[in-house]
């Protein structure tokens, strides 16, 4: 004989298996879904029938919310034509329909006629619920492919992004691998657009970027990526981006520029933040962009800077303008030291209508050493 914990155990277990089945919007879920609303559009008749008092017409309009979040169009469709059926049926059996009540069954036919729209309009053919849910999963999915390894000690890296008018989605994203032979790459990309509009091309270009790093040297990635955004064949399809790849066991590094602000780098004998000289053409916009790099040693103490053009730039205020304030900026933040830099950085940004981030690689002092610095040339 059951006891009553198998028998809660046996419900919870079917009730998590038909929201899984929901979840992946499978025509069964569905059917299962509008077979229980009709289910209580049938309850809802059968007690106004004999009492209406019980269950008004209002009471349809629950089955209809339930339905536009929980159903495709189709089944909405099937749902919101038994509401029709069963409300004025009911209303006409308890008593004529007159004054108020005509008001009632129009804002009825008002709500069926709006929430059927609205489904139609869903472009995912999703419920609302779940093209929700779609949503979240893909910005998830670009936060993961640009969360930095974890570094071996004597490194750090923070990195720090804001949606332009605090959306949860962005044109700007990070790509990163931390290869076997301890050499770190990394990629920040800022996609033409801003916030909703960038984010889904953000997510293709990194699904690109994510199978290209690692596999490429730094140019024949960049002119991969290149080709990727040309084949796009879209007027908005271009991006700019900034290339790092450095030897975490000597401080080596090359960086490689499409396009994108100057990066910026601490030299921590000094106590400045140098502009770098890499440059280029943003990608997606000729067949052949020029890349421009830069070589360097980073010292123990020193760190390298990239930042987005929502950072520096504003319509207020220039290029050159906003690179010597994130210089100002930038050395106030690492003065109480790196840990959080980048986003104190971002909060010292003016609100605008870009999307900004900041990306920092620190290599500590060692405890008892002393702090040292190397030239950077041009490469």
């Amino acid at each position: 004989m059951p006891t009553p914990r198998r028998t809660h155990r046996a419900l919870s277990a079917y009730a998590h298996d038909r929201v899984v089945s929901w979840r992946t919007g499978s025509s069964e879920s569905q059917v299962f879904v509008l077979l229980v609303l009709l289910a209580g559009v049938v309850v809802s008749f059968v007690i106004g029938w004999f009492d209406y008092r019980l269950m008004p017409l209002t009471t349809y309009f629950v089955w209809l919310l339930l339905g536009m979040l929980l159903l495709r169009f189709r089944p909405l469709v099937l749902l919101a034509a038994a509401v029709l059926v069963a409300a004025p049926t009911v209303m006409v059996h308890d008593g004529p329909i007159a004054g108020p009540r005509v008001t009632a069954l129009a804002t009825l036919v008002a709500a069926v006629a709006l929430i059927l729209y609205q489904s139609s309009r869903q472009r995912s053919g999703l419920p609302v619920p779940l093209s929700e849910a779609l949503l979240v999963d893909l910005r998830d999915r670009l936060r993961a492919q640009g969360t930095v390894p974890r570094l071996p000690g004597g490194w750090a890296a923070q990195s720090a992004m804001l949606a332009a008018d605090n959306a949860n989605y962005a044109g700007d994203f990070l790509v990163a691998d931390l290869r076997e032979d301890r050499q770190l790459e990394m990629v920040l990309v800022d996609v033409c657009g801003k916030g909703m509009v960038a984010g889904p091309a953000a997510l293709q270009f990194a699904g690109a970027l994510g199978g290209l790093i690692g596999a490429l040297p730094p140019r024949e990635l960049m002119l991969a990526a290149n080709s990727f955004l040309l084949r796009q064949h879209a007027d908005e399809s271009f991006a700019t981006a900034v290339h790092l790849l450095v030897d975490l066991e000597t401080g080596s590094y090359s960086i490689t520029s499409a396009g994108h602000p100057p990066a910026l780098r601490w030299r921590a004998a000094d106590g400045v933040w140098d502009i770098d000289n890499a440059r280029g053409t943003a990608l997606g916009i000729v067949p052949a962009p020029e890349l421009h790099g830069s070589v360097g040693q980073l010292a123990p103490g020193d760190a390298l800077m990239f930042y987005t053009d929502g950072v520096v730039e504003s319509r207020d205020s220039d290029l050159d303008t906003g690179i010597a304030w994130l210089q100002a900026a930038a050395t106030e933040a690492v003065g109480v030291g790196f840990t959080g830099a980048a986003r104190r950085i971002l909060r010292g940004v003016e609100a605008g209508d870009d999307d900004r981030a900041v990306l920092i690689l620190h290599r500590s002092v060692p405890a008892g050493s002393r702090v040292g610095s190397a030239s950077t040339t041009s490469g």
